[in-house]
C-alpha cells in the first residue's frame, strides 16, 4: 500500500547537514507516494534559503505537497511582505498555495493558514472551510481523506493554546462532518498523535490528529530530537498505519519510536 512520508518546519538556514542526508535515506527506503511539508520551510524567508528547501525535495524525488508556515513570509523585508509575501514560495514550489493530491488511496488537501498581517498565529476563513469540506465530500470511495494545515487543530500542553489556528473549532466540525479521517500539522515542534475528540467530544466521528516535530533543523524542542511521520494506508477501506521517526545520533538516522494502527470513521 502507498504510503505519505509527512515532514515539518525545517526551518532551512538553521538545518543540520547531517539529518538532511538521513531524511534522504530514509526516503529512499520508505518510498513513499507523496512527501507532505506542512509549513515553515525557511527560517527567514530567504531566497536561498527556498532553494535549499527546493533542492532538498528533489533530492528525496517524489510528488511533493507544500504549504508556507509564518516563518516563510519575510519579518525584516516590509516591502516583500506587504507587496509580495508568498513570492519566493511560489517560485520554489509552484503556482498555488493550497495544493491538492490525490490518488486511489489518498486525497490530500493543503490549506494556507497563514496571513501576512500575523506574525505567528493562523486562521482558516468560513471560505477555506467550506472549500475543503467540499473536497472532502467528493472524495472517492476507498480514498483516506487527509487535510494539511501549518498551525494545529488541537495542542496537548495549555501553554501551546494560542498556538491553535484560529477558527479550529468551526473547522473540526465541517470536516467531520465531510469525512476527514486525519489531520496533519506542524508549528510548534511537538509531535504527538492524538483523536480530535478529546477537545471536540461532540465530533460526528473520529479523526486522528498527527503533528510533526521539527524535520532537519537544530530548533528542537523538549528536549525531542528531529522527527517525521510515515502514514501506510493498509487493507482497509479507512485504516492506516502512522509511524513517528526521531533522529537518532549514534543511529546516524530515523528510528522507528512509535506506530500506531488507525481506522477512522467511528461515528456517534
Amino acid at each position: 500500500m502507498s504510503a505519505l512520508l509527512h515532514i515539518s518546519d525545517t526551518h532551512f538556514g538553521t538545518e543540520r547537514a547531517a539529518v538532511v542526508e538521513a531524511l534522504v535515506r530514509l526516503c529512499q527506503r520508505v518510498n513513499p507516494a507523496l512527501v507532505v511539508l506542512s509549513g515553515d520551510i525557511t527560517q527567514r524567508a530567504r531566497r536561498r534559503q527556498f532553494a535549499a528547501a527546493r533542492a532538498l525535495l528533489d533530492r528525496l524525488d517524489r510528488p511533493c505537497l507544500v504549504i508556507p508556515g509564518n516563518h516563510d513570509i519575510a519579518l525584516f523585508d516590509l516591502w516583500s511582505r506587504l507587496r509580495h509575501p508568498y513570492g519566493h514560495h511560489l517560485r520554489a514550489f509552484g503556482p498555488t498555495l493550497e495544493p491538492v493530491w490525490e490518488s486511489a488511496q489518498w486525497r490530500v488537501i493543503g490549506v494556507n493558514t497563514t496571513r501576512w498581517w500575523r506574525h505567528k498565529n493562523g486562521e482558516l476563513s468560513m471560505g477555506q472551510i467550506e472549500r475543503v469540506a467540499q473536497l472532502l465530500r467528493t472524495a472517492a470511495p476507498g480514498q483516506r481523506r487527509v487535510v494539511v494545515t501549518h498551525q494545529p487543530m488541537l495542542v496537548i500542553s495549555a501553554k501551546d493554546r494560542g498556538n491553535l489556528v484560529r477558527g479550529h473549532a468551526l473547522a473540526a466540525a465541517r470536516w467531520a462532518e465531510a469525512g476527514v479521517d486525519i489531520l496533519l500539522g506542524g508549528h510548534i515542534h511537538l509531535p504527538y498523535m492524538r483523536e480530535l475528540r478529546q477537545a471536540h467530544p461532540a465530533l460526528v466521528r473520529d479523526v486522528l490528529v498527527v503533528q510533526a516535530g521539527t524535520a532537519v533543523s537544530h530548533r528542537i524542542r523538549a528536549n525531542i530530537s528531529n522527527s517525521i511521520n510515515v502514514l501506510h494506508g493498509d487493507d482497509r477501506a479507512s485504516g492506516c498505519s502512522v509511524e513517528r521517526w526521531d533522529y537518532h545520533e549514534g543511529e546516524d538516522g530515523f528510528v522507528r519510536v512509535e506506530q500506531r494502527h488507525w481506522s477512522s470513521g467511528n461515528a456517534r
